[in-house]
């Protein structure tokens, strides 16, 4: 009997301890949240190490394939309205129609956040697949990337014609900035 109340103190220390470390990890991940800039950094940095590794090694393209796929995935959610009118036309009213609607921020589905996660994730487990050898199936990568590219050029053609149709923007550059009084300078001569 008291083996395996040992073996259960064990399990539950090792069960701490992961909550711990979760807990941990959680700490700095949020505190990353601001820093926006050195984040989409520290991702290219790990998607030119990818891609130095797969040129390198000269393989691993069903590995890039995959994860040219997941990004494209993600980019949509990226991009794709919180509620999408064509889906829930009740709840279409999110996205103002007419120049004289109430203004309303655009929602994402996916948030900047969590697709920066994702993608960042998504870069780390490819690298690590590239170091082991049953991820390297040979395959003729013209094909897959031509495919990719078809695929990428008819899915964003058909985001772009639903931004079109429900007359939204996923992007907001700075302040936005109104017409308002103009200085006198600026207006016309004085007689």
């Amino acid at each position: 009997m008291e083996g395996i109340g040992g073996a259960n103190t064990a399990s539950e220390a090792t069960l701490d301890q992961w909550r711990q470390y979760s807990r941990l990890f959680q700490y700095y991940l949020d505190k990353t949240t601001p820093h926006a800039v050195y984040r989409w950094i520290t991702t290219a940095t790990l998607a030119l190490l990818f891609a130095l590794r797969v040129y390198y090694l000269q393989g691993f393209y069903i590995v890039t394939y995959g994860l040219g796929i997941y990004l494209l995935n993600l980019l949509i959610g990226f991009l794709s309205p919180l509620v999408d009118p064509e889906v829930d036309p009740a709840d279409g009213a999110l996205l103002p129609t007419k120049g004289s609607d109430e203004f309303k921020p655009f929602i994402r589905r996916l948030p900047e956040f969590k697709f920066w996660y994702a993608i960042t994730k998504a870069f780390i487990i490819s690298i690590m697949m590239t170091f082991f050898s049953m991820f390297d199936v040979p395959v003729f990568w013209p094909i897959l990337l031509c495919y990719w590219f078809v695929l990428f050029a008819m899915t964003m053609k058909r985001q772009i014609m639903h931004m079109v149709k429900y007359k939204y923007i996923p992007f907001s550059i700075g302040k936005q900035k109104y017409g308002g009084k103009r200085s006198s300078s600026a207006g016309g001569s004085r007689d």
